[in-house]
């Protein structure tokens, strides 16, 4: 049992190309220059910078040169809270400059273009996901970090990629019934895993949802010795090929902590940054997506990442643009919901 989803993604995604052609041309020199404006501005408004690691290489330098932090969706919010700047600037994508500001009400947060925004939001309003659960009151919810704030106001649980597993885990041996959104493959994955009575959404990444088994397994012909590392937003036939599953932060520390020199890696291509900053003796391959002969040019790369540029940072700290907001009732709900998984992770931990 599963709930459809519908999104005509060409009227709702820009191209990669179209983004990169509405940047600004700059020099080298200039680019510096602008760095050197934005550090001084952090330091100014005691502002902190912190970057996903699917945002531009650029960016996620700047962060860790300034003190901020590179990282997960959530723990990047973590960090913002316990960081003592009063003002969070988070490259990334909608939801995650919500997140921030749920776990951290009296700071201000602020993102470089709040036009950026996720296929699983999208694919999850709250307008379609609140009456979906209010048919099913005899489910726990459980929502992927990759859910807006009045979605995950709605939830009972809020969970990670990382540990997702091991919630559901628990619930299932509580008897509990699991209505999950919004990733199918994820949900889906979990669910091979745990065996749990789980209602899935149909949402996917738009990114992970390219991925191809069959071209992939083409490619780990020419690379026999290589290993393969997928996060589990991708279509299962791809998940079932891997060495290792993981999160963002987990496939990280398989690059850096695995013997082989070799990696197929099936998320998005910007974490090679942190990849090889981390293991710089290692080689990175792409996983082949979708598109023609399984080569397309973007798929491995989120478009909606990409509008986060070093010109919207230095508009923020210069203007006062694009500050996230969310209503407080909507935060209290969700921040239950978050901290709720913040707890669990904790106590699993001892």
């Amino acid at each position: 049992m599963s709930k459809q989803v519908t999104i005509n993604w060409s009227e709702s995604v820009p191209s990669t190309d179209e983004i990169e052609r509405s940047k600004p041309t700059i020099s080298s020199a200039q680019q510096d220059q602008l760095i050197a404006r934005i550090k001084h501005l952090l330091i100014e408004q005691n502002a902190v910078l912190v970057a996903h690691y699917y945002t531009d290489p650029i960016l996620q330098q700047l962060a860790d040169e300034t003190g901020g932090c590179v990282s997960d969706s959530l723990e990047m919010a973590r960090f913002g809270k316990a960081s003592p700047a009063n003002k969070i600037i988070v490259a990334g994508v909608r939801f995650m400059g919500e997140t921030a500001k749920i776990l951290s009400p009296e700071k201000s947060v602020y993102m470089p273009n709040l036009e950026a925004t996720c296929s699983l939001d999208l694919g999850c309003a709250a307008e379609d996901f609140i009456p979906f659960c209010d048919a099913h009151p005899d489910h726990t919810v459980v929502v992927y970090a990759n859910t807006s704030a009045k979605v995950k106001a709605r939830a009972d649980w809020v969970v990670t990629s990382g540990i997702a597993t091991k919630v559901i885990e628990h619930l299932a041996s509580e008897g509990k019934k699991i209505l999950w959104a919004p990733d199918r493959h994820l949900g889906k994955y979990i669910q091979s895993i745990t065996n749990a009575d789980m209602l899935l959404w149909q949402a996917s990444c738009i990114v992970h949802d390219e991925f191809r088994a069959d071209a992939l397994l083409t490619l780990k012909e020419k690379h026999p010795d290589a290993k393969v590392l997928v996060h589990p937003e991708s279509p299962y036939t791809v998940v079932e090929m891997a060495d290792v599953v993981g999160s963002t932060t987990q496939l990280i520390s398989a690059v850096q902590n695995m013997p082989e020199k070799t990696f197929i890696v099936a998320t998005d291509n910007r974490i090679f940054y942190k990849m090889q900053q981390s293991a710089p003796d290692k080689i990175l391959i792409e996983a082949p997506t979708g598109g023609a002969g399984a080569t397309c040019t973007m798929c491995a790369h989120c478009s909606w990442m990409a509008m986060n540029t070093l010109q919207g940072i230095l508009e923020v700290l210069e203007q006062g643009s694009n500050e996230v907001t969310v209503a407080e009732e909507v935060r209290l709900k969700a921040f239950e919901s978050t901290q709720r998984l913040l707890d669990f992770a904790a106590s699993i931990k001892k």
